[in-house]
């Protein structure tokens, strides 16, 4: 029997870390939209120091030449550097608190020990990840390399959902889940691959925008979108097969279930998420690609799909609930 108090502090925990991880990607969003991805051109020191320089008069003479940074413009930064050091920085504390949570993790050993070896696995894959980005500092940020570092990540949210949802699937209320028509399972799956692809189309987005800006010397952004690619006309035409078919799942809900259950907040929380990632994407296309929407853009696509993942996972559990009431 797990004791309740400890499922409670995991919960907390696994939360926290879920949570860090959603910031890790933002960071990196406003790292990479910044393009300040080689702020720091070496790795795990930046500028061959634990603690990076806040001014040029810090840096060795040769700098330039023993620092390759990739760019026509090598001068030293120092809003790039700490832009990109701090990223790094987050990134060691997100490594830091799913290192707990796999140690937490082993009070389920004794009831579930998929929740305790799923979170070892997510451990490993954060170290996978760290040398990962270290690949993106030494590839000089091509962009395979960054989209593969992206995707990683959410699938390590992913599964760090699925270990958080595993380990409370015994406190959940049940719900009678017969209200919803029979294709609801079939249609959230879909949504979720749409939410795949639509990631997928817009990381060659980010990847034709990192070329354009890289073309326009990071300025007269207002100019970008004459450039944009094929691909970013079909991602945001996309947005509105995902909008209606996730509106559809949340019509369903809303027919169904209290306002103040679980299932009818994550379904409305979905719908907020899809329209901010909209919005965020039409502020890109019509004003000019502001820096600060292109990280928020990234984050809520993140966002839809957890969020997504979560409802499906909350789903199968209470379903299985459901039988066994039988």
């Amino acid at each position: 029997m797990i004791d309740q108090q400890a499922a409670k502090s995991f919960c907390r925990l696994a939360t926290l870390t879920v949570c860090a991880v959603y910031f890790l990607i933002l960071v990196g969003g406003i790292v990479r939209a910044s393009g300040a991805g080689m702020g720091c051109p070496d790795w795990p020191t930046c500028f061959g120091q634990w603690v990076p320089p806040t001014e040029e008069a810090q840096l060795p003479a040769d700098y330039h030449e023993r620092f390759a940074l990739g760019y026509e413009n090598t001068q030293f930064n120092p809003i790039k550097t700490w832009t990109e050091y701090l990223n790094r920085l987050t990134g060691v504390s997100i490594g830091i608190l799913i290192f707990l949570t796999a140690i937490r993790s082993r009070i389920y050993l004794q009831g579930d020990k998929a929740v305790f070896y799923l979170s070892l696995t997510v451990f490993g894959l954060v170290g996978f990840q760290g040398w990962l980005g270290s690949t993106v500092v030494a590839s000089n940020l091509k962009p395979v390399i960054i989209t593969l570092h992206m995707l990683l990540a959410l699938f390590i949210v992913a599964l760090l959902i699925y270990i958080l949802a595993r380990s409370q699937k015994s406190h959940w209320g049940y719900f009678d889940i017969s209200v919803l028509p029979d294709k609801f399972n079939k249609v959230l799956v879909a949504a979720m691959l749409m939410t795949l692809l639509q990631v997928a189309m817009g990381t060659q987005v980010r990847e034709a925008v990192d070329m354009i800006a890289n073309e326009h010397a990071y300025i007269g952004r207002q100019y970008w979108r004459d450039d944009f690619p094929i691909i970013f006309y079909v991602h945001r035409s996309f947005a509105s097969i995902i909008l209606f078919t996730n509106g559809w799942l949340f019509w369903k809900i809303f027919q169904g279930f209290g306002r103040t259950t679980l299932i009818f907040k994550v379904g409305l929380l979905i719908m907020g998420l899809i329209v901010a990632a909209i919005l965020a994407g039409i502020s890109l296309d019509r004003l000019g690609v502001p820096p600060i929407a292109q990280p928020i853009h990234l984050l809520m696509a993140n966002l839809i799909f957890g969020t997504q993942f979560f409802l499906y996972i909350y789903l199968k559990y209470s379903k299985q609930s459901t039988q066994n009431r039988v």
